[in-house]
């Protein structure tokens, strides 16, 4: 079948199941964009800034489990997606990131939004294609998609010269997608297995503890069923939170510099940690020489190169989580260990979540309240900063790829493209954006996509007029000594809104919220909620550093 190469790509996307891309034209690209015109089954959604597509892609990936795909021109257009690939690399999230490059007679001479986009994202992606010959675009894209979604997911980008998308080509749908060297491993050795079973046999405190890994390999269900045969107590790392039902009553809730004082406090007395999908990463073991002092550790990760990287373990299982737990259950024998269940539940008691409710809206006050209404079956997106702690803290979500987060790269303006792409990957679900009035500014241009796009999403600004972790920080190292982090000019947010024709609603004091809440969610369209707070409120508990994991500032 004759077509232009243009017209292959989108065919490709179109057999591996592709039904929706998002993206902002250009010159380079502009041969897709005419060929879309003929794939009305393509839904193209468009953004407002290049980085907007590639965080709505993650969004979109991150609820459907499902490879997200995101397009842009060459130059500023590939240059402003880097940020959220780097975003989608960090946190192991499959995308296909296609870019258009200038002619290859061009490529070189430092033409007209010339770039070397495959140059500048070799250190954050999983591989990334210069495709300079028409014919090999097919296998491209194949192999592309192969990779972002097999081992552990991650973004590959494909960058296609104008030219080679203006070709003519016969179109074939390739069959050989043998890679060279890349051979992921899934089942774990048998041998390791077995040591894992004997040492969750013999341990008094085991501990799970669960990250992204789990979520990503859908092996929530088996690590509820470890959890339960073994009557072991679970924590989770930001990127592992609704892996396990935050409200079960072996939930402790995340770990590490702002978790819960039980959790760190269980991972510091436990015998045993069953470490899985998670990278060990300094936002959890901030010392790793005395992260879990007392205990022997099973690590499970589809990734070798971070099994032993941080922390020294004792059985390295290589392979995918969720058929690892399968294969462990296999070889166990239900067990509690009555005496660490009563301790871990007097610490409970002893160290919960807390904060001073009273004439002032509290954040956390604001997250529980979204929670109860909710009832924890929402998908909530988090931005960046103190809003994504407290969010973390308090919003106990009930499953897998309904909390979504930015968390190895950290990237403020993440959650509104996030959300959108949510929105549109899962529809049928609340969707809600929790962000500050930092974040949400660097994104904000997207509202007139969500508007476009007519999707329900409710975003509630916690807003203190600053950036507050920043402040927070300034606060603890910097001996209270304030240096830019103060709006003195934020947007009116709820007018924001009604330029576009939208709802905005402002909560000021806690008897205000519960009705803004139930108004927003009940309204067709996107809603700003915004919720005014004191700028001197932190989060905590906050583990400082040099400190041990079980020694936070409470607050």
């Amino acid at each position: 079948m004759k077509m232009t190469a243009a017209k292959a790509l989108l065919q490709c996307l179109k057999e591996q199941g592709i039904d929706v891309v998002f993206g902002y034209p250009g010159g380079s690209i502009l041969p897709v964009y005419d060929a879309l015109c003929d794939f009305p089954e393509i839904r193209h959604v468009l953004v407002r800034h290049e980085q907007g597509a590639v965080h709505a892609a993650d969004g979109y990936a991150r609820v459907t489990g499902k490879v997200g795909v995101c397009m842009a021109t060459s130059g500023p257009g590939a240059t402003n997606l880097v940020t959220g690939i780097a975003n989608a690399y960090m946190d192991s999230v499959p995308l296909v990131v296609i870019t258009g490059q200038v002619a290859t007679t061009m490529v070189g001479t430092d033409a007209f939004q010339e770039v070397d986009i495959t140059g500048i994202t070799i250190p954050v992606t999983k591989h990334n294609y210069l495709v300079k010959n028409a014919n090999e675009i097919p296998l491209a894209v194949k192999r592309a998609f192969h990779i972002a979604s097999t081992g552990r997911p991650g973004p590959v980008l494909i960058d296609l010269p104008k030219n080679v998308l203006q070709e003519e080509i016969t179109y074939t749908n390739p069959t050989d997608l043998k890679l060279l060297g890349y051979r992921p491993t899934y089942k774990g050795h048998r041998s390791q297995i077995l040591n894992a079973r004997d040492l969750i046999m013999k341990a008094k405190r085991p501990l799970i503890y669960a990250g992204g890994g789990v979520v990503s390999s859908d092996g929530a269900k088996s690590l509820k069923k470890l959890a339960e045969t073994i009557s072991a107590p679970v924590v989770t790392t930001l990127m592992g939170i609704g892996s396990f039902p935050g409200d079960h009553r072996l939930a402790l809730g995340m770990v590490g510099l702002h978790g819960t004082k039980y959790a760190n406090k269980a991972v510091t007395e436990c015998d045993l940690l069953i470490a899985l999908g998670v990278r060990f990463d300094d936002r959890v073991a901030v010392d790793f020489k005395s992260f879990a002092p007392n205990a022997k550790i099973i690590h499970v990760d589809i990734d070798p190169a971070e099994i032993g990287k941080n922390v020294r373990v004792n059985v390295p299982l290589v392979g995918n989580v969720s058929t690892v737990i399968e294969s462990i259950l296999e070889n166990l024998n239900n067990k509690q260990e009555d005496e660490w269940l009563e301790l871990i539940e007097e610490w409970k008691a002893a160290y919960p979540l807390r904060y001073e409710a009273g004439v002032e809206l509290k954040p956390q006050f604001v997250i529980e309240t979204i929670r109860e209404l909710t009832n924890g079956e929402a998908i909530l997106v988090t931005d960046v900063g103190q809003n994504q702690m407290w969010a973390a803290q308090y919003y106990k979500a009930k499953g897998p790829r309904t909390f979504i987060s930015s968390g190895g790269l950290g990237t403020m303006g993440f959650g509104f493209p996030a959300a959108i792409g949510a929105k549109i990957g899962s529809p049928e679900k609340d969707v809600i954006l929790i962000t500050g009035d930092g974040g949400f500014q660097m994104n904000m241009q997207e509202f007139g996509t969500a508007m476009e796009q007519g999707l329900s999403i409710k975003i509630i600004i916690i807003n203190n007029s600053s950036l507050g972790m920043v402040r927070q920080l300034q606060k603890f190292y910097c001996d209270g000594r304030y240096s830019a982090i103060s709006f003195h000019k934020n947007p009116d947010f709820v007018k924001f809104a009604g330029v576009y024709d939208a709802l905005g609603l402002r909560v000021r004091e806690p008897g205000e919220l519960r009705g803004a809440l139930e108004q927003a969610l009940s309204t067709d369209g996107p809603v700003i909620v915004d919720c005014i707070i004191s700028e001197e409120e932190n989060v905590f508990p906050m583990v400082l550093s040099g400190r041990p994991l079980n020694e936070p500032i409470e607050g």
